[in-house]
């Protein structure tokens, strides 16, 4: 994981997210979902459909940058709520990307070997 600056706040974005969306497309979803701007540096987090992939999306103060991870086995925790958004700590967020159910701190699926 990249470390973030001190402050910066994490949030979910509740809700499915067309994965197929790029920059542009998350950054318009974040300014009408959440009513945030997403150049102020902060980092939000979405969920595909199937639940196993992730995007996350981060302005650096150069730029966008877009993160994206798949799970290979297991889903990604995610709130119930249908709109708005869902603040983490950068712990909780470290914790989503490997996998582990925050609610309770084990990984949803080990990972096995590819061969």
């Amino acid at each position: 994981m990249i470390g973030l600056p001190s402050g910066t706040q994490v949030w979910m974005v509740a809700g499915r997210t067309d994965m197929r969306k790029g920059f542009d497309g998350l950054a318009a979803l974040v300014q009408t979902a959440l009513a945030e701007n997403p150049f102020k540096g902060h980092v939000f987090v979405f969920r595909g459909l199937r639940g196993d992939i992730l995007k996350v999306l981060w302005f650096d103060g150069q730029g966008l940058m877009l993160l994206a991870k798949r799970l290979e086995r297991g889903r990604f925790v995610w709130p119930q709520a249908t709109s708005g958004g869902v603040s983490l700590t950068p712990a909780q967020l470290s914790m989503l990307l490997e996998g582990i159910d925050g609610r309770m701190p084990v990984r949803t699926q080990p990972p096995e070997l590819a061969a």
